[in-house]
């Protein structure tokens, strides 16, 4: 199989585990802020060590120098700031939740855009370390363990979505339907990572350190200021050391 077909298979998890974290509103109407914070902070803690060890790691291993490395996070993190800066909506974050003035079809949807761009890097990720394991199979296990750890934080990012539409007054079905559309984006943004990758070799330590970046922007920008919300911060705490322990696992024993 090439990178690509590998790439769409782990974009096809990491949507799936999105789908599955949406679906918990068949079962709950609202989730406890306390246990939603303590898994914003374990995506956190993912996301953290798939930034190095998968990411930034294997990209300044492949450069004679850090110069790609560190354009390449540098970019990636522009790259979200940018989409948070002229994003033309008025927003609160609360985590991946992004509360919006106007009526509801308008706030619903301007939700689901802007978490499906959030997600775009995150699916170029694992796509990348996909494209880069056709030449090198040896990346093939890294790969596979970055796909596992965003699948895992995707998980609370589709509550995120869906059970506050359901709040809104939305029917549970229409709720679901529209939590697990964000992850859609990601086996797309996969295979065109792998794609990339594979036909420009050279772009691969940029690429990689640009999905560090963007992932690191997140995990700064978003989870760990909403998981901080009740300033309780001893549980999130340890949920963001057991995601990172978590990751570092899955990276060294795959």
């Amino acid at each position: 199989m090439s990178g690509a077909w590998y790439a769409f298979l782990g974009g096809l998890f990491t949507y799936g585990m999105t789908a599955l974290g949406a679906a918990v509103v068949f079962c709950f109407r609202s989730v406890n802020q306390k246990v939603l914070n303590a898994m914003m902070g374990f995506a956190a803690g993912v996301m953290i060590a798939a930034s190095f060890w998968s990411l930034l790691a294997p990209s300044l291993e492949m450069s004679a120098s850090c110069v790609p490395a560190i354009v390449g996070f540098l970019l990636g993190g522009i790259f979200l700031f940018i989409v948070d800066r002229f994003l033309p909506i008025d927003k609160i974050k609360s985590g991946s939740m992004i509360a919006l003035k106007g009526d509801q079809a308008r706030r619903s949807f301007m939700l689901i855009f802007a978490i499906t761009l959030h997600n775009i890097p995150e699916g170029m990720a694992f796509g990348v370390v996909f494209g880069a394991a056709q030449n090198n199979p040896a990346m093939l296990p890294v790969a596979v363990a970055i796909a596992i750890g965003i699948g895992i934080q995707n998980f609370p990012e589709g509550a995120a979505v869906s059970i506050p539409l359901r709040r809104e007054g939305l029917s549970v079905g229409r709720s679901f339907v529209m939590g697990q559309l964000s992850g859609i984006v990601e086996p797309i943004a996969a295979v065109i990572g792998a794609l990339l990758v594979v036909y420009i070799e050279a772009l691969l330590p940029y690429a990689l350190a640009f999905a560090a970046g963007a992932m690191i922007f997140v995990v700064t920008e978003e989870l760990i200021p909403a998981s901080q919300s009740e300033r309780k911060g001893h549980m999130v705490t340890m949920g963001t050391m057991l995601g990172f322990a978590v990751m570092m696992l899955l990276d060294n024993v795959l």
